[in-house]
């Protein structure tokens, strides 16, 4: 099947790789502009160009795809279908419309429930025990397309979601292969969606900031699920420091919210709202990761310190 293929970040790279060795002929890859990145503001390429120029595949990177040259552009490429993989930006109608065989996405969840723009990060905050990819026939709602198949996995105690992302494209890589041979022999046929929709709405900055009035497991869940962009984090004697590791602890003890009930060697065990937090890795800002025994040793913490006291 002639494809063009629509993605950017590592979790596309899979189902590009997939298409290329299934033998598929894509014939042009639809990716971000390059972003300056980093403390010395480089310029840095998708991952989904690096991976496509690799193999001599023709790359776009419009900076926007609503303009009519670059619909005439694609129109020009004559796709019978346009798979899109974390694109990062709406497609248009007009794309929509354009391949006689649809537009195919891969989203990384369980349609209707987890909508939008960051489906793995919130399943993994809100304690979900299962997810999944979906495969669906775009149309102009978000993520509201007719779903064509649908693959499930559990969610780790551990995962988070720079490990479930991983898991999950590998599993939506296969399941787009299976969906396009059953649109192309007639066993895969597109269904509404059912059941009761949720969002999954883009992260912002602010969300790591760990409120520590909340349970132990939740907070535990926020730090797996915002790893590793925007990150946990939380404020000790006016320092920022982020929570890169940590998990909800069995044992209960005496303390307030945010506070350090003891400091070992496994690091260090702080009071919540609910239950204790076993905090075994942190990175202190502008530094790299540590684990919390060593940082609470340079920084000569005593238990009984608090996190975000005023």
């Amino acid at each position: 099947m002639r494809i063009i293929f629509f993605g950017t970040p590592d979790f596309a790279v899979p189902s590009l790789k997939a298409l290329m060795d299934s033998g598929n002929e894509v014939c042009a890859v639809v990716t971000q502009p390059d972003r300056l990145k980093g403390r010395g503001h480089q310029l840095s390429q998708p991952p989904v160009k690096v991976f496509a120029l690799s193999l001599g595949i023709p790359v776009l990177q419009p900076a926007s795809v609503r303009t009519a040259s670059f619909l005439s552009e694609l129109t020009a490429l004559r796709p019978e279908a346009i798979v899109v993989v974390a694109y990062g930006r709406i497609i248009p109608p007009g794309i929509l419309s354009l391949p006689p065989r649809g537009c195919i996405n891969v989203h990384g969840s369980l349609l209707p429930k987890y909508r939008g723009a960051a489906p793995i990060q919130w399943a993994i905050i809100n304690g979900e025990e299962r997810t999944g990819i979906t495969t669906m026939l775009m149309d102009e709602g978000l993520d509201t397309g007719d779903v064509l198949l649908k693959d499930e996995t559990v969610i780790l105690d551990d995962d988070t979601t720079e490990s479930l992302s991983r898991r999950l494209s590998g599993i939506g890589a296969a399941l787009l292969l299976r969906t396009l041979d059953g649109l192309a022999d007639g066993s895969v046929r597109p269904l509404p969606q059912t059941g009761l929709p949720s969002y999954a709405p883009p992260l912002k900055k602010e969300l790591g900031k760990i409120d520590w009035s909340r349970s132990s497991s939740s907070i535990t869940s926020l730090i797996r699920g915002v790893y590793p962009w925007p990150g946990a984090y939380g404020y000790l004697n006016g320092e920022r420091v982020g929570i890169i590791s940590a998990k909800a602890a069995d044992e209960t003890a005496a303390g307030k919210a945010g506070q350090i009930i003891r400091i070992n060697s496994a690091g260090m065990l702080v009071a919540t709202g609910q239950g204790l937090l076993s905090v075994s890795e942190v990175k202190p800002e502008g530094r790299k990761p540590m684990a919390a025994a060593a940082f609470a040793r340079g920084r000569h913490l005593l238990e009984g310190a608090c996190f975000d006291a005023l």
